[in-house]
């Protein structure tokens, strides 16, 4: 086994660890968590287990903050299917760079953008609900209780806007500076508003639960950062 694939191994246990012991990930979830990692540093090495890194460091801080204005009852601690649905499409992107090194310059730019648009999409909602002014739904744009499906705020918009920056900055200290940069901001700000619609329209009505929802966002983001390549 390579030198540096031991040492990630071991820090990543270590990490691993401290995470379920703090009450972040149940157990399944932690291993879930330690199976997406593996598949993205396998094919995104040091930069994709960082933008990883980030997204959760994020994502685990914007939950906890401030929870008593949320009005949230559920705990803090997630399964492996909202692990799955967050980090799961980044996951398989990883694979596939492994298994087909040529592809990898356009899977680092989708893992990226996966990544991006879970960061924003939980950023905007968890942080939205506390700094957000006044809230509407996305599909109506008529005024709406915080914390809603579908319901966005401006500064939970930006906020999420800020959450892809960090992804793509990470993005681009690996690969210098070029429209890529943009793309996966835009690519992630667009998965977070399509993880609004869905959620004022197919999850209010039922028809599909949260982890669909973010894993879609994702799949979309990826889809939208495509796109923009062929431009």
């Amino acid at each position: 086994m390579p030198t540096q694939y031991l040492f990630f191994l071991i820090i990543l246990f270590v990490i691993l660890i401290a995470v379920y012991k703090f009450g972040k990930l149940t157990l399944v979830g932690t291993l879930t968590g330690g199976l997406v990692a593996v598949c993205i540093f396998m094919g995104a090495g040091l930069r994709g287990i960082l933008m990883l890194a980030a997204f959760f460091i994020m994502a685990t801080i914007a939950t906890s903050w401030k929870k008593d204005l949320k009005g949230k009852t559920h705990p803090e601690v997630r399964d492996a299917a909202q692990v799955l649905a967050n980090g799961g499409i980044a996951a398989l992107f990883g694979l596939v760079i492994w298994l087909m090194p040529a592809s990898g310059d356009l899977m680092q730019i989708l893992l990226a953008s996966a990544l991006s648009s879970a960061t924003a999409d939980t950023l905007s909602s968890e942080l939205g609900t506390v700094y957000g002014r006044r809230f509407y739904n996305i599909t109506s744009f008529k005024p709406d209780e915080k914390g809603g499906n579908g319901v966005i705020s401006l500064e939970g918009t930006f906020i999420g806007i800020a959450g892809s920056m960090v992804i793509a900055l990470i993005y681009a200290l690996f690969s210098g500076w070029s429209r890529e940069f943009c793309f996966i901001i835009i690519a992630g700000t667009a998965g977070n508003l399509l993880d609004s619609v869905l959620g004022a329209t197919l999850e209010r009505s039922g028809y599909i639960k949260n982890n669909l929802v973010n894993f879609l966002n994702t799949i979309f983001a990826a889809l939208v950062a495509y796109l923009l390549l062929l431009i």
